[in-house]
C-alpha cells in the first residue's frame, strides 16, 4: 500500500440513530449520525407498512375483478 493516500480508519466510531439508538463500526469518519437503523427500520421491527398511493391497489383490483367475469 501507497502510504499517505488512504483516509484515516476509526475502528470504533459512533453511529447514533434518529430513533436514539447508539452503536459503534468501523468506518473513516469518527461519528456518523443516521435516520434509519436496524432497531426502528420497519422492516427488521414487522411493522412494514403497505402505501397505498392514489388508490393504485384498489384500481388494481377491480381491474382483477372485470379480468375474472369474462
Amino acid at each position: 500500500m501507497k502510504k499517505d493516500i488512504h483516509p484515516k480508519y476509526y475502528k470504533k466510531a459512533a453511529v447514533k440513530c434518529g430513533c436514539g439508538n447508539q452503536f459503534t463500526v468501523g468506518s473513516t469518519k469518527e461519528k456518523l449520525e443516521i435516520e434509519v437503523c436496524g432497531a426502528c427500520h420497519p422492516f427488521f421491527t414487522g411493522k412494514e407498512k403497505l402505501l397505498d398511493t392514489a388508490g393504485r391497489v384498489e384500481k388494481f383490483k377491480t381491474r382483477a375483478a372485470k379480468a375474472k367475469k369474462k
